[in-house]
């Protein structure tokens, strides 16, 4: 049961860390160390698409829900396999590539227009 609790608190995360990377600008225009946080973090979030690789988090929910119970997992990305869901619609990788270098665009032109001393 305790893994079924800690996947379900890593999906929670996931979701919290999608949500702060799209929107962190905001938060990060008046805190230089939540700057740096987010930034780290959209950089990251590129590196792993250009390499296709998946989130740590992702890794990390599929194993604990293999050690709850094996048939609960599943393969492939994080965010297709929830947002999918919400949806009802496949999402090719080249468009969240896409959505994520929108993401990274639009909080750049946040930072931009801020000035942090």
């Amino acid at each position: 049961m305790i893994y079924k609790i800690l996947a379900d608190l890593t999906v929670i995360i996931h979701f919290l860390w999608i949500l702060f990377l799209i929107a962190g600008a905001w938060i990060g225009r008046k805190y230089r160390l939540i700057k740096y946080f987010h930034i780290g973090g959209l950089g990251f979030a590129l590196i792993i698409q250009i390499f296709g690789w998946y989130c740590p988090l992702t890794h990390l929910e599929v194993w604990l829900r293999a050690k709850h119970d094996p048939l609960l997992t599943y393969k492939g990305s994080f965010i297709v396999h929830y947002i999918e869901k919400l949806i009802y619609i496949e999402l090719p990788e080249w468009l969240i590539f896409l959505l994520t270098l929108t993401i990274i665009t639009i909080n750049f032109l946040v930072y931009k227009k801020c000035k942090i001393k």
